[in-house]
């Protein structure tokens, strides 16, 4: 297949204009449509109706968008995947992150990646569920979870994390300490609402034990968001159901935070670094791949 008759094709199908799709190609709309044509023809089968509204893509059109997509990016790492070997790291990753993760977490491991590679550098994205659906426009996601998504991705786990649960010394001494699951009816709860869970709600509202089942709990608040249940938590507003990576947090005195019910409550959970197949090979990609996992086990994964 020709991938400048695909590019031309799927700049239709994602504009739903010969001439806007012409514009961000540089290309004349005699040149865009006889690419399309030819592209037709080599497929035997009409790929987009033209009508007075616009191009709408056929049944066909849309398998050839689906799968064109991945085509043309497989083709773009392969080309970005010779051209980087035997150079140092460089260019623009662009990394998916849960919501919530601490910013005191994530500073020291970028600045380590600086620090390893000058010429790389980050673009941010914050994502509730960084596994759900397809990723565009991102090499690589960190997301919870004990199995691999399902889809066109590699993934692999860097990190067991800890979730128990935690609070203040100082909501515990007006509160009390619990000694017993039962104890903790009298508390107000705070709950990490897990993406990866088959019912987003549900390890909210039915925390685990570490002998095994779990229990039933009422929170006053959940969310997803682990940073926000943290600060909650060091603020006295109740004890919190956490991912918890053990770091100091900024301007708390230690051991201000403290473990609740440690040998009763919680469980583990793998934090995991998921590719894109077709950008896996990337250099620059694997490096930091490489370098992220013994990362974790020095800021206390």
């Amino acid at each position: 297949m020709d991938l400048e008759e695909l590019r031309a094709f799927l700049a239709v199908a994602d504009s739903g204009s010969f001439l806007t799709a012409a514009k961000s190609l540089k290309l004349s709309r005699a040149t865009l449509r006889r690419r399309i044509d030819q592209l037709e023809a080599r497929a035997g089968v009409l790929l987009v109706d033209r009508t007075r509204a616009g191009v709408l893509l056929t049944e066909a059109g849309n398998v050839l968008a689906t799968r064109g997509r991945l085509m043309v990016q497989e083709a773009s790492a392969l080309i970005e995947s010779v051209r980087e070997v035997g150079a140092e790291p460089s260019g623009t990753l662009r990394v998916l992150l849960p919501i919530g993760l601490p910013p005191h977490a994530l500073t020291p491991m970028l600045a380590y990646a600086r620090m390893q590679y000058p010429r790389l550098g980050f673009r941010l994205s914050f994502s509730h569920d960084p596994a759900a659906g397809l990723i565009e426009d991102i090499d690589l996601a960190v997301h919870f979870g004990d199995t691999s998504p399902a889809g066109p991705w590699v993934s692999q786990e860097i990190a067991r994390v800890r979730l128990w649960l935690i609070a203040s010394r100082e909501y515990l001494k007006q509160r009390g300490t619990p000694q017993a699951i039962e104890d903790l009816k009298q508390h107000d709860l705070l709950s990490w609402e897990n993406p990866q869970h088959e019912s987003r709600s549900a390890e909210a509202r039915s925390w685990p034990l570490l002998a095994g089942g779990t229990f039933p709990v009422t929170p006053i608040i959940s969310t997803r968001h682990i940073h926000l249940l943290r600060q909650f938590a060091i603020a006295g507003l109740g004890i919190a159901y956490v991912p918890d990576a053990m770091l100091p947090d900024p301007g708390v005195a230690e051991g201000e935070l403290v473990s609740v019910l440690p040998n009763l409550v919680g469980r583990e959970l793998g934090l995991r670094l998921m590719v894109p197949a077709v950008l896996s090979e990337i250099p620059r990609i694997r490096a930091l791949i490489e370098m992220l996992k013994p990362l974790f086990g020095t800021f206390g994964y």
